[in-house]
C-alpha cells in the first residue's frame, strides 16, 4: 500500500520520515483551503471506511490475532460506537473560517490548520485510536502520520489503507494520512515527534514523556485506574450490571475500565450478590496471594493473562471450575499502594473489591487508590444522592466524576451525556498531561483573534482597590 515504506534502520528510517513529512505537507496544503463541506465529506469517508460492517469485522479479528488482547465482538462494538459517536460529535461543530463571534468584547475567532499532526497509538486499541484521531485531525484540515505499537502494526496498517483508499474515492490526497514504516522503533517514533507539528500520543507513558521532550507541542493522555463507589442508596442490581458489562467490555482493554469498587458497609453484603448475579466470581480470601503473584510476573503485568478471558484466568489462578464460568473476578482488599498491586490497574477481569465504613471512608479508600495510581483520570460513584457526587468532583484531584454510568462506555463520551467521544483522554497537570479533558477536535486547531475596539471597560481605582484599602488601609 501507499504511504508505507520498508527500509532499514538508521539513517534509512530518518529519510523515510522525510519522505513521509514530504507528502504529509503536499497533501495538507491542497486540504488546507477547503471549505467546511468538503472537511466534514472527508471525515465522513474516513468513519465510514472503518464504520462499514465488513472492514470493523477485519480489523477486530486481526487485532485479536496480532495482539492477543481483548475479543472479537467488543473490538467491533468499539470501532463501530466510538467512529459513529466522534462522526457525530465533528459533523455538529464548525472547524474552518468563523468559529466563534463575540461581539460584545469586539473579538472574532477563525480557525486555521495545525499542520501535519504525530499520532502515536495503543496497542490496546490499534484500529479504533488510530482513525480517532485522524478524523479529529482532518477536521481541522491537517495531515496526520500514526506511529503504532508494534504490536498491533498489521492491523493499523489495514486501517490506514481503509482510509487512504476512501479519501482517494472522494478525490482528495491519500497522504492526508499515512503509517510510519515497518518496523516501528523509538527512534523512528522519535523522528516522528520531532518532525510534526503537533504530537497526539494513547499509549506508554514513557512515549507521553519523550513527547513533552521532543521540542514540538504536544499532548499526552494518563494512565487509568478507576475506582468507584456503591453507597446505601444505589440501586444495587442495576450498578451490578452496568460495572459487569464495563469491567467485561472487550476484556478490560479500556484504561476506563473499572480497576476497583468501593462498597459501603451498610449495603457490602447485598452489593456483592448483585455483582455475583450480574456473572462475577468472588475469590476466596486464601486464593489472593497467588492471583497477585500470577498476575504480576517481576512487578509487571503477565501480557499473557492481560485482556484475556475469564475463564483462562480462572484456570492460570487454580481456582475451583465454576469460577471458569464466571464474567469477571472479585478480590477482597483492604490495602492500597506498591505492597498491594491489586490497588493498581490491572488490564485484566479482576476488580478489586474494598468495604468502607461510610461515605467519607469510602472517599479516603478512593482518594488513596488515585494517589497510589490514575490521579487525574476518573472515577465513578452508584447513587441517589447527588450531593455525594457534587463532593466528590469538588474534593478529589480526577479531570471526571461519573454518576451511574458503565464507566468503560461513559467515560469516552456517551450518546447519554455530553462528554465527547474520544480514546485518549486527558489527566491534567495531575499526571503531566496538558489537558484536562477528553481529546476533541479543537485540540487540533490554532485559533486567530480579530480584535475590535468596544466601549471602554474602566472601571476606578475605588472600585477594584476599595476593599482593599476599607480592611487593611492604603
Amino acid at each position: 500500500m501507499s504511504g508505507v515504506v520498508n527500509e532499514p534502520t538508521g539513517a534509512g528510517k530518518r529519510a523515510d520520515m522525510n519522505s513521509l513529512m514530504k507528502g504529509a505537507r503536499a497533501a495538507q496544503e491542497l486540504f488546507g483551503t477547503s471549505d467546511q463541506a468538503r472537511v466534514d465529506e472527508a471525515v465522513r469517508a474516513m468513519a465510514w471506511a472503518i464504520y462499514k460492517p465488513e472492514h470493523a469485522r477485519e480489523l477486530a479479528a486481526l487485532a485479536v490475532e496480532d495482539t492477543g488482547l481483548g475479543n472479537v465482538p467488543d473490538k467491533i462494538t468499539k470501532k463501530q460506537r466510538k467512529t459513529f459517536g466522534t462522526l457525530r460529535d465533528l459533523l455538529r461543530a464548525k472547524s474552518v473560517g468563523i468559529i466563534e463571534a463575540d461581539r460584545a468584547q469586539g473579538i472574532v475567532k477563525y480557525a486555521k490548520p495545525i499542520g501535519v499532526i504525530g499520532a502515536v497509538t495503543p496497542s490496546t486499541n490499534p484500529g479504533a485510536t488510530p482513525v480517532n484521531k485522524a478524523m479529529m485531525a482532518i477536521k481541522g484540515r491537517n495531515a496526520i502520520i500514526i506511529a503504532p505499537s508494534p504490536l498491533g502494526y498489521r492491523t493499523t496498517a489495514r486501517t490506514v489503507e481503509f482510509i487512504r483508499a476512501e479519501l482517494s474515492r472522494i478525490g482528495l490526497p491519500a497522504d492526508l494520512v499515512q503509517i510510519v514504516p515497518a518496523p516501528v522503533t523509538k527512534e523512528l517514533t522519535q523522528a516522528l515527534m520531532e518532525a510534526v507539528d503537533l504530537v497526539v500520543i494513547t499509549g506508554s507513558q514513557d512515549n507521553v514523556r519523550r513527547g513533552y521532550s521532543s521540542g514540538t507541542p504536544a499532548i499526552g493522555v494518563g494512565a487509568g485506574n478507576v475506582p468507584v463507589i456503591i453507597d446505601e442508596t444505589a440501586d444495587l442490581d442495576a450498578a451490578a450490571m452496568k460495572i459487569a458489562a464495563s469491567k467485561t467490555f472487550d476484556n478490560s482493554t479500556s484504561c476506563s475500565s473499572e480497576n476497583a469498587v468501593v462498597i459501603l458497609d451498610a449495603v457490602y453484603d447485598e452489593a456483592i450478590a448483585a455483582l455475583e448475579r450480574a456473572g462475577a466470581y468472588l475469590v476466596p480470601p486464601d486464593k489472593k496471594p497467588g492471583i497477585e503473584a500470577t498476575l504480576w510476573q517481576g512487578g509487571k503485568l503477565n501480557r499473557h493473562l492481560i485482556a484475556k478471558d475469564a475463564a483462562l484466568l480462572a484456570r492460570a489462578f487454580g481456582l475451583p471450575v465454576q469460577a471458569e464460568a464466571a464474567r469477571f473476578l472479585l478480590v477482597e482488599e483492604t490495602g492500597v499502594g506498591r505492597d498491594f498491586p491489586l490497588s493498581g490497574e490491572k488490564l485484566s477481569l479482576v476488580l478489586t473489591v474494598y468495604r468502607a465504613r461510610d461515605f467519607v471512608h469510602a472517599k479516603e479508600i478512593v482518594r488513596s487508590i488515585l494517589d497510589y495510581q490514575g490521579r487525574g483520570h476518573s472515577m465513578g460513584i452508584h447513587t441517589k444522592n447527588l450531593d455525594r457526587a457534587r463532593e466528590l468532583a469538588a474534593e478529589l484531584d480526577v479531570v471526571r466524576v461519573l454518576v451511574n454510568f458503565a464507566h468503560t462506555f461513559g467515560n469516552g463520551g456517551s450518546f447519554d451525556n455530553g462528554l465527547p467521544f474520544t480514546l485518549s483522554m486527558g489527566c491534567g497537570s495531575w499526571q503531566k498531561n496538558s489537558i484536562s479533558e477528553n481529546l476533541n477536535y479543537r485540540h487540533f486547531l490554532n485559533i486567530t483573534h480579530l480584535v475590535t475596539p468596544i466601549p471602554e471597560d474602566r472601571p476606578s481605582e475605588e472600585d477594584l482597590f476599595g476593599p482593599h484599602w476599607a480592611k487593611y488601609g492604603r
